[in-house]
């Protein structure tokens, strides 16, 4: 039998409970005894402090064959998670009405039950994850899928964990612990398992404070799960330092990518480095220049709409346009991403005034002809091959995928199919397209009329969400990508 002892910042806290609890300068001196039966220790000391009393408190009980809750390296593990805004829990689930908006305030974990039976399995994952006697989840929503009719009566978010000294809670809240307390006390401690070493270290950068991320919460789930069958240690971090950057083997970017960008600039500091990473540079480069597309599937006989660059506005230059394209036509930003920066010119005034504007933004214009569809091709490329497709529907009332309206944006639907189900000439041309650009992972966008198809561009971090890109692949999907992962790390001897 384990006699369990309790240690605490402050044990007059504990005043009338029949709990065990010393301070840790008792702790220090009084332990371990001679011919002393087993001993648990449960650490209620801050712990925040590195090499403070909470701190040492676990070192010693290791040291002391103690079993000890929690251990030094979860201290450590959650110090660093703290610190840099990394391993972050997704969390996704059904909820009625009522129930869809997020606690205002953290949710309290105490040995991984919580009074929120919605976040029941939540709190139980965090423990599991960082055993740690008392955690606060601070819970932030995907504002991408919340924006989602589809996804109104959903909960979906990701958890920031933090660990809390039995000091640092109100009254109400230590009473609640001490309970736990004593009904924990009375259980056989679980044996968590240990972690399973990982052959490599991966990062995932996300942003969660996007609109249209690249990449959903329940994506990024699948994404860590595939990425630990494939022998990854995989963290979603949202902010990364170059400096930090060397402890990984690999960075995987889940964030909208751009030249004038961390992105891009951590993506240099990897391939310097010697990490795998997605995407590179060179891709995010290509793809997030529409000028460099256009310019490289001409000479490259790329199928691609007809287009021109236009530096400069006049009347001649209007009607030079018109002239050539016709009316409506398609009006582009160099440097843009989910429709944003393009525009429709219906009218020889609207023309002219949206490159007067646009001008004003960059030294030059795409110019394209426009070219009606009920839909876009998506063709997933990586490594030079298809991984999936979708058909993308124009959203309602509009001519776009996306339609944003101030700080709305609403989109059409979608439809996922097998590779093998596209029409050849299709998946040709996403293929010769990609190869434009390099070998990473690409998201091709087709206009397909007719016996004719129309390269629009090649996305460089292309979305991949849970329930769309992945809806007939499932798993699988995301087990391709980090396996490009793992085979890109086996070439490199790492």
């Amino acid at each position: 039998m384990h006699n369990t002892l309790i240690v605490a910042d402050d044990v007059n806290l504990f005043d009338g409970s029949t709990l065990k609890v010393v301070t840790f300068n008792d702790y220090l001196a009084d332990f371990p005894k001679a011919n002393e039966s087993k001993v648990r220790v449960i650490n209620l000391c801050d712990t925040s402090r590195y090499l403070g009393e909470g701190y040492y408190c676990s070192l010693l009980a290791q040291a002391r064959n103690h079993m000890v809750l929690p251990a030094v390296s979860t201290i450590n593990d959650l110090r660093l998670a703290e610190a840099r805004h990394v391993d972050r829990i997704p969390f996704a689930f059904s909820a009625p009405t009522k129930d869809t908006e997020l606690p205002s305030v953290p949710i309290l974990v105490l040995f991984g039950a919580t009074k929120d039976q919605r976040f029941k399995r939540l709190a139980r994952q965090a423990f599991e994850k960082y055993p740690c006697p008392i955690l606060l989840l601070t819970l932030q929503r995907d504002t991408a899928i919340a924006k989602n009719d589809a996804h109104k009566n959903s909960l979906t978010g990701v958890a920031e964990v933090q660990s809390r000294a039995f000091s640092q809670l109100d009254a109400m809240q230590q009473g609640l612990c001490i309970d736990a307390l004593h009904d924990y006390t009375q259980k056989q401690w679980k044996a968590f398992k240990a972690t399973k070493r990982s052959r490599w270290d991966m990062a995932i950068l996300v942003n969660s404070q996007e609109d249209t991320p690249p990449s959903n919460s329940r994506a990024l789930r699948h994404f860590v799960k595939a990425a630990e069958k494939l022998g990854f240690r995989a963290n979603v971090v949202e902010k990364l330092s170059p400096e930090e950057l060397v402890q990984y083997d690999a960075l995987f970017i889940r964030e909208t990518t751009a030249i004038d960008h961390h992105t891009y600039r951590l993506a240099r500091a990897a391939e310097q480095e010697g990490i795998v990473v997605m995407d590179d540079t060179q891709s995010i480069l290509r793809c997030c220049n529409k000028v460099f597309l256009q310019d490289a599937f001409t000479y490259q006989k790329v199928p691609a709409p007809k287009s021109a660059f236009v530096s400069h506005i006049n009347d001649e230059v209007c009607d030079t346009l018109i002239s050539q394209f016709g009316l409506p036509m398609v009006l582009k930003l160099p440097e843009s991403s989910f429709s944003r920066g393009v525009h429709k010119a219906q009218s020889r005034e609207e023309l002219k005034q949206k490159l007067i504007s646009m001008l004003h933004e960059s030294a030059l214009v795409l110019v394209q002809e426009y070219i009606f569809t009920e839909f876009d091709w998506r063709i997933g490329i990586l490594g030079g091959k298809p991984i999936y497709a979708c058909k993308y529907f124009m959203a309602r009332n509009h001519w776009q995928i996306y339609h944003h309206q101030g700080e709305r944006f609403s989109s059409g639907g979608f439809t996922t199919l097998p590779t093998f189900e596209v029409p050849k000439v299709v998946l040709q041309a996403a293929i010769k397209a990609a190869k434009v650009v390099g070998n990473g992972l690409y998201g091709v966008d087709i206009k397909h009329t007719g016996n004719k198809v129309y390269v629009i561009e090649v996305n460089d971090n292309p979305s991949i969400d849970g329930g769309v890109e992945d809806k007939y692949l499932g798993s699988v999907l995301y087990e391709i990508i980090m396996q490009e992962f793992a085979s890109r790390l086996e070439q490199r001897g790492r």
